[in-house]
């Protein structure tokens, strides 16, 4: 059974301020909700981590391997009328959120399309909240802002007006980040900073 609900995804509709992005809620199938929790690996510094230095359970790489697929890919491709044949991937699992992070950016011109799909059980709101905004120096001046709770997603191509970010928050805080990316170099590049980055926290925290 797919983990993703599809019927819901390709139903989706792209919205175009302030910048072109897809936001649905609910995209994980009930079974999956219930099981999802126990599969994200035990992450409790801030920071994005690897698959290989935060490995995922198995239903979780099974939700992995679905926005993975050619199917969603040309969902993507559709929505966001991108060709995205060939484009590389690039997969990061963030678990905890610190006070410094949520700072206003746009992504780096490395990346077409940025996917976050959130992963927090009994999510109630408030305080880290992702806003798409349409002002660079104001969080307030969101067109949108985006539930972190269980099977929230939102996808956004990556513009340089593509301002978004998050009110202060500390605990907590799981989604998957999911990215297709312009080349291989840059999916390479990605994964070695962000082992590195996991490879510091650990002996840090040691």
């Amino acid at each position: 059974m797919s983990v993703l609900n599809w019927k819901l995804l390709e139903a989706a509709e792209l919205n175009t301020d302030p910048f072109d992005y897809v936001h649905l809620t609910g995209v994980i199938q009930p079974a999956a909700v219930r099981e999802l929790p126990g599969e994200f690996p035990d992450i409790r510094t801030s920071g994005s981590f690897s698959l290989r230095d935060a490995p995922p359970g198995p239903r979780l790489v099974e939700l992995i391997d679905e926005l993975e697929s050619d199917r969603f890919r040309a969902l993507m491709s559709r929505l966001f009328k991108v060709d995205l044949t060939g484009r590389s991937t690039v997969v990061t699992l963030r678990g905890a959120a610190a006070r410094r992070d949520g700072s206003i950016h746009t992504d780096s011109k490395s990346k077409i399309l940025s996917l976050l799909l959130y992963l927090n059980e009994d999510w109630t709101g408030g305080e880290g909240q992702l806003r798409l905004l349409r002002d660079p120096a104001d969080l307030e001046s969101a067109a949108v802002e985006i539930s972190a709770a269980m099977g929230s997603l939102v996808v956004f191509r990556r513009c340089d007006h593509s301002w978004h970010g998050h009110t202060s928050y500390e605990g907590p805080r799981r989604v998957l980040q999911f990215n297709y990316v312009h080349s291989d170099r840059t999916a390479l590049f990605s994964d070695l900073r962000h082992r590195a980055s996991a490879f510091v926290k650990k002996r840090v925290s040691a």
